[in-house]
């Protein structure tokens, strides 16, 4: 993380483990501040990567999962890069800034998928490069979100996954309640957390993963890297998998899963009473070995309990019940996702 920024969030009272953002001094308080909001939250666990180049687009396309050919400037896109088995290295989100594409993931798989991607340039006109120390990540969230971007000076996008130029750089709307990402230089980054921070309450960027999950938007990290194929993971439902472009590592095997049909496990969302977190074994008497799925990402919720995406088995989720821990751990309970 960019000294500036940290030294930024610390005078505001952000508490650190590592570079992830914990809180800012009351992390229950915060978690029922979510409910209505707006809250504001530093995206301390993501990490930034630009591609460009005369040959970017090309390059993009033919390596990740959704169409990046029509990606437009005033939009975002979900994304994947896959192994050549089609399981999923990382999950990105997308978007074009000038005339660089801007390719954002788990910050902890940063170093390794940059220098992965270089690996691919080979002959084509293509420049890889970190902008996590030069562009701070900020999330607003909640009703009254809309109306302090605007106070703030910078433009709205009005449909999910709209994308608007924004001094020093871009403002996109996410999927949920009025949820919107800001990435910006981190030269301009202490005067906007000041202005947004007057109508929002500071989150710890836990508080922001709770509102991912809620949105069942799912976050590949270090723990679930090549668990899953896209569809595992409901990509190919939030508009991160084409099956209409060429080839691009893993094509075949996530067109056949799809085609065929043979995707017996799926992305849900649950309640649990105990901790989990991206990675952990779930259990079910109906699964092989006991092994009822893998949770991709979990976040302490608001009334204390727990709540996570998680791949499952269709027929451990419909046959029931699925633990968290272990075979005798707390039971799931399912919620319902948002598409």
């Amino acid at each position: 993380m960019n000294a500036l920024w940290k030294t930024t969030l610390e005078t505001a009272g952000a508490k650190f483990d590592a570079d992830l953002v914990t809180d800012f001094g009351d992390a229950a308080g915060e978690r029922q501040a979510a409910l209505n909001g707006p809250v504001l939250a530093p995206l301390s666990h993501l990490g930034l990567i630009a591609v460009g180049g005369e040959d970017a687009k090309s390059f993009l396309h033919n390596q990740v999962t959704s169409d990046v050919n029509h990606l437009k400037a005033e939009a975002a896109q979900h994304s994947a890069w896959c192994t050549a088995k089609g399981r999923m290295l990382a999950s990105f989100l997308l978007w074009k800034e000038g005339d660089a594409y801007q390719v954002q993931l788990a910050a902890e798989l940063q170093p390794a998928i940059q220098k992965r991607l270089q690996m691919f340039v080979l002959r084509a006109r293509v420049q890889i490069t970190s902008r996590s120390d030069e562009v701070a990540l900020i999330g607003l969230a909640g009703p009254g979100s809309a109306a302090l971007l605007a106070q703030a000076g910078l433009p709205v996008p009005a449909q999910p996954l709209e994308a608007q130029e924004a001094p020093a750089g871009k403002v996109i709307r996410l999927e949920g309640n009025e949820r919107f990402e800001i990435a910006v230089a981190v030269a301009a980054a202490p005067s906007l957390w000041a202005a947004l921070a007057a109508g929002a309450r500071p989150v710890g960027t836990p508080v922001w993963q709770w509102l991912q999950i809620q949105a069942g938007i799912p976050h590949i990290s270090g723990p679930t890297q090549e668990a899953f194929v896209p569809q595992m993971a409901n990509f190919e439902r939030i508009g991160g998998v084409s099956f209409h472009k060429g080839c691009y590592p893993g094509q075949e095997i996530v067109a056949r899963t799809q085609y065929l049909g043979k995707v017996k496990r799926s992305l849900f969302r649950a309640r649990v009473a105990a901790p989990v977190k991206a990675g952990d074994a779930l259990f079910s008497t109906l699964a092989d070995e006991n092994h009822g799925g893998t949770v991709v990402n979990g976040a302490p919720a608001a009334d204390g309990s727990w709540e996570l995406l998680a791949v499952i088995p269709e027929n451990c989720a419909s046959g029931g019940p699925v633990h968290a821990g272990g075979p005798d751990g707390p039971v799931l309970e399912l919620l319902p996702l948002p598409y």
